[in-house]
Parts: structure tokens; C-alpha cells; sequence
């Protein structure tokens, strides 16, 4: 039997597939408050030619928009990569309390494979777990990029 954070995760690869389809990065993202996901978001910063156009950022700015203003306070991130700097300071500016991701990203990631910027003295200190559904999350990034060689010249 599945954990809600494995079904919450599952929820995040869809979307991150649904990234890789369009030819984009395979990340995805939702953000969920009191069991209920009210945040979506992947990876389209190849279709928007937008540095800004992450996962996290879209699933923050649909939470958002639902919920009319922009403090996620009660609220939970479920990503499949782990957050950038970028992403970790969106998810601190939100007020988001707790992140679960799956794989690590040991080039830019912000919840201790490069630095933990949650540990640093913000005003918000969001808790994080990793390693959710690892294998599947690290799988889709390494099969997209496997077959991105193979058509780059």
C-alpha cells in the first residue's frame, strides 16, 4: 500500500511526463493543503523561453491563484527533482511549511546536495524530505536525457 506522499509523488511524475512529452526537462510539481492538491505545475521553460518557467514556480502560482493570496502556509510541495535555488526561495517566500522531492540533483540542488538553504536564518524555515519514489523520479531524467544524446548530434 502507497504512502500519501508516494500518491502525491505519483501525481508529480504524471506531470513531469507529461513535461518530457512536450520535449521539456521531466519535472513536476504539486502542492497540497489539508489532503487536497490545489497547486500544479511542470517544467516549460523550453515552450515559455522562460528561465523562470519551473515546476515549483508554476505549481506555487497555481496554489496561489486558487487560493487568493500568497502565503501557502498549512501547505505541502511534492516535486521530483529537488528544488534549485530559484525554487527554494519561492518555496520560502511562500511560506510553504514541508517539501518531499524525489530525486537528488547534485548540480543544483538547494535541499542539501549543493547547500540547504532551508537551514539558513530566513524568516521561514521549510522542513524537506527526499527521496520519494527516487528510482522513478531519477529514471524519467535519465531516460529523457539518454535519449536527448542520442538525437543531438
Amino acid at each position: 500500500m502507497s504512502s500519501p506522499a508516494e500518491e502525491y509523488m505519483r501525481q508529480a511524475l504524471q506531470l513531469a511526463m507529461e513535461a518530457a512529452a512536450e520535449g521539456e526537462v521531466p519535472v513536476g510539481a504539486v502542492i497540497v493543503r489539508y489532503g487536497e492538491v490545489i497547486g500544479r505545475g511542470r517544467n516549460r521553460r523550453e515552450l515559455s523561453k522562460n528561465a523562470l518557467a519551473h515546476a515549483e514556480i508554476e505549481a506555487i502560482n497555481d496554489a496561489c491563484n486558487r487560493l487568493g493570496g500568497w502565503r501557502l502556509f498549512d501547505c505541502e510541495l511534492y516535486v521530483t527533482l529537488e528544488p534549485c535555488p530559484m525554487c527554494a526561495g519561492a518555496i520560502i517566500n511562500a511560506r510553504i511549511d514541508r517539501v518531499f522531492f524525489g530525486a537528488k540533483d547534485p548540480k543544483a540542488g538547494c535541499c542539501g546536495s549543493v547547500t540547504d538553504l532551508f537551514s539558513l536564518p530566513f524568516n521561514h524555515r521549510p522542513t524537506f524530505e527526499g527521496g520519494i519514489l527516487e528510482d522513478e523520479c531519477a529514471g524519467i531524467l535519465r531516460e529523457f536525457f539518454s535519449n536527448l544524446r542520442k538525437t543531438k548530434p
